[in-house]
């Protein structure tokens, strides 16, 4: 039994045949996620083919030492930015082994969100070792902090599959 709902279930066993058909490794960048992705890839037996590591960075301190985000980016545009997420899935892809990583930074809620950054708000980056960067700036409203980590495991988890061509 997953502690996932059914589609997300379904697309973490799509990714996880079919990066280890491919012979092909992830790492994730989480930080509104809190470890959702890695745990729901992880979820399915047969991962450790596939996951390399997850990181877990919930602060800008975590961001800068496990991921290498510039501390003026963080100054300049916030955590919740398309330029921290680039530059934590560039980190992600860098301090592992992994052919492809995934990144999502965001404000889950209920609070946190300003006019600018609202709750709702996530950035998504995903990163193939071979050039491929993807990124999605996802507003998804104040749908509840469970259900917007839920809707960014989904896209994610497409971005994941756009990436690697599977």
């Amino acid at each position: 039994m997953s502690l996932f709902p059914i589609d997300i279930e379904d697309d973490a066993r799509r990714i996880v045949w079919a990066f280890a058909e491919r012979g092909l490794m992830i790492s994730t960048a989480e930080s509104c996620t809190g470890g959702l992705i890695v745990g729901a890839l992880t979820d399915i037996s047969g991962s450790s083919a596939v996951v390399d590591r997850g990181f877990v960075t919930y602060t800008n301190e975590a961001k800068m030492d496990l991921l290498g985000v510039n501390a003026a980016t963080l100054k300049a545009y916030g955590a919740v930015s398309e330029q921290t997420a680039l530059q934590m899935v560039q980190g992600a892809l860098f301090r592992s082994r992994a052919d492809i990583a995934v990144a999502v930074t965001g404000i889950a809620g209920p609070g946190g969100g300003s006019a600018e950054k609202p709750v709702g708000l996530v950035h998504i980056a995903a990163r193939s070792r071979a050039g491929t960067i993807l990124h999605r700036e996802m507003r998804y409203g104040d749908i509840g902090r469970q259900e917007v980590r839920l809707a960014t495991l989904r896209t994610a988890f497409e971005m994941l599959i756009e990436v690697a061509g599977v």
